[in-house]
């Protein structure tokens, strides 16, 4: 086949299709969102969303189970969420190829936190993968699917952001699913039931693999020792072998593929063949420390810093190499720092809660952006869910903050994981008020569907799960919906609300402003009628600025919303079809 240019996710996807994948669970989260909507496209896999990360494992067991080879995906802090089943598949093990992927966010591009999940793999005790470019990406997903089948166990393939969205040449082939026929179900309790003597007698089995699969890792062409010179030798992984190679070229570098079980043996004959030896890994020292177990000198985070991303640059300048000349900005580039859309319906709720002088406890999608200025409505923002907990917890240390504090959580990371602490609230007769910001997708990641949109990944029809039915199922008996463009009710409802001695829930809804077919035409400014006093401006939308002491609407964003006309004191905004009107009749 003719060589394609894919990006790294794109690359995992083909080479799942090309193993013989026919099952693909996620949830969305950057940078592993495109992985499975890449492999939806395949019409032979059966691809969709998972409410969350925890349940996309556990699907991905089940069709495991039956025999399938399935790739289960998501961003790093997903695998948090699913690590209660991962721990636990490690000693059940598999039938069907079992592969997770862990997009790791080095630098926090688009995450909370930026956690090592190579940890995660030792702490279960299952193999890891690390690709380092495009190609490799797809081949080592090939790879991990026979090597879950050959030693009964998940494989976790570790990518980060720069994996994830870079793009290269990879050679597709034709895919091999005629191999990967489902095998028949076989009942076997002892294996696959958890029950503490059943797990008590597979935990040495899991302890008999690890030692297998170390030895499988000595083996492995994913691990490869490079000679270069005999007086600096490097040991790395994933992406940082490309900095590794354009920094230390003639360094010997041992590039670890299969970089968990630890290559024992090849790291001893590095050292021995070097006069140093250097450990290049971003965020933990996780494969330093475990060098340095083995009575090996090496020098790593005492070199390389154990924050954000590493690059060519860092890796010359911190071993003594000359650096690249660099061209000198003459004045410092004014900051962008991210911001909601024009239209978009968050803006008028923080606006309000922001009037109301409310503490709000946040969560995890567009709506944390509420934090900066001039919105600055966000007290705090955990992860996937936290809102809910964290308002009934402020609650439960001083009652009488429950007046002024509301949780925000969005119709998406509601599904995901805001159910379980709204039942908590209403079980702890707590008297705590939830917004949820229903924009009908799960906005933030890209647009994908979700439980509550009517459809799935792949577009076929399903009924939509009622947000105002769950919230009355799980005991909520005071349930508000609203427009949040209207203001009016907006700040009465949440006033009311916040008032009352029971759980209650606010649902604000209005479709995402990029997916919204109702933009109206663009509003200007009557600069007669505007005074300059700046209300305007605490709205943050980007279409608005501040020029000679008078307000501006940049009408090539500005989708006509009306939230600034409706804030205006002076009444200064006008539809810009007004404005032609006026313009003709004065012409007249």
């Amino acid at each position: 086949m003719d060589k394609q240019v894919l990006s790294g996710n794109e690359a995992i996807a083909r080479g799942a299709y090309e193993g013989g994948v026919t099952v693909g669970t996620a949830y969305p989260g950057t940078p592993s969102t495109e992985i499975l909507e890449s492999l939806a496209k395949y019409s032979q896999v059966d691809c969709n969303w998972s409410s969350n990360e925890k349940v996309a494992l556990e699907v991905a067991a089940g069709a495991s189970l039956e025999g399938a080879r399935v790739l289960c995906a998501m961003k790093h802090v997903g695998v948090n969420v699913a690590a209660d089943p991962l721990m636990t598949l490690s000693y059940t093990g598999v039938r069907g190829g079992l592969v997770l992927i862990s997009a790791d966010d080095p630098g926090m591009h688009s995450s909370q936190n930026e956690q090592d999940n190579r940890n995660f793999a030792r702490m279960a005790k299952i193999p890891l993968l690390e690709p380092s470019d495009t190609q490799e990406a797809r081949d080592f997903v090939q790879y991990a699917f026979k090597l879950s089948e050959d030693y009964d166990t998940p494989v976790m393939v570790r990518t980060t952001t720069r994996i994830s969205h870079s793009r290269g040449v990879v050679s597709p082939a034709e895919p091999q699913r005629e191999e990967t026929e489902l095998k028949s179900y076989t009942k076997d309790a002892s294996k696959y039931v958890m029950l503490p003597g059943y797990a008590r007698k597979r935990h040495p089995l899991v302890e008999e693999r690890r030692q297998k699969l170390q030895e499988a890792a000595e083996n492995s062409p994913l691990n490869r020792l490079e000679k270069g010179d005999n007086t600096l030798g490097v040991i790395c992984s994933g992406i940082t072998y490309q900095y590794v190679k354009e920094a230390l070229p003639q360094a010997t570098v041992l590039k670890l593929g299969f970089s968990h079980p630890l290559p024992v043996n090849l790291i001893r004959k590095l050292a021995n063949a070097v006069t140093q030896v250097l450990v290049v890994e971003e965020l933990d020292p996780f494969l330093e420390e475990q060098v340095k177990a083995l009575g090996i000198s090496v020098k790593g985070k005492e070199l390389f810093p154990s924050l954000g991303e590493l690059g060519t640059e860092i890796i010359r300048e911190k071993t003594g190499e000359p650096t690249r000349e660099t061209i000198q900005v003459r004045q410092e580039l004014p900051p962008r720092p991210p911001v909601m859309c024009p239209g978009c319906s968050h803006r008028a709720v923080f606006y309000t809660l922001r009037r109301l002088k409310l503490q709000v406890t946040g969560d995890i999608g567009c709506y944390p952006l509420g934090a900066l200025p001039p919105l600055e409505s966000i007290d705090s923002c955990i992860c996937m869910g936290a809102s809910i907990g964290t308002a009934l917890g402020k609650e439960k240390a001083r009652p009488a903050s429950s007046s002024h504090t509301v949780a925000v959580i969005g119709d998406s990371t509601f599904y995901h994981s805001g159910i379980t602490p709204l039942v908590d609230a209403v079980y702890s007769q707590s008297s705590i008020t939830v917004l949820i910001l229903d924009n009908h997708t799960t906005a933030m990641t890209g647009h994908q569907e979700h439980p509550g949109t009517g459809h799935t990944l792949q577009g076929q029809p399903v009924p939509p799960i009622d947000l105002e039915g769950i919230c009355r199922a799980v005991g909520v008996q005071r349930v508000n919906t609203l427009d949040p463009f209207d203001l009016k009710e907006l700040q009465s409802t949440i006033k009311k609300e916040v008032s009352v001695e029971e759980p209650s829930v606010i649902i604000a809804r209005r479709p995402c402003a990029l997916l919204s077919e109702a933009a109206a035409p663009p509003l200007e400014v009557d600069l007669e009628k505007c005074v300059g006093c700046g209300t305007c401006l605490r709205l943050g939308c980007p279409a608005l600025s501040l020029q000679e002491d008078k307000a501006r609407v940049n009408t090539t964003v500005c989708i006509g919303c009306d939230l600034c006309r409706k804030v205006c004191p002076k009444e200064a905004f006008i539809n810009t079809s007004q404005t032609t009107a006026r313009e003709e009749g004065d012409k007249r």
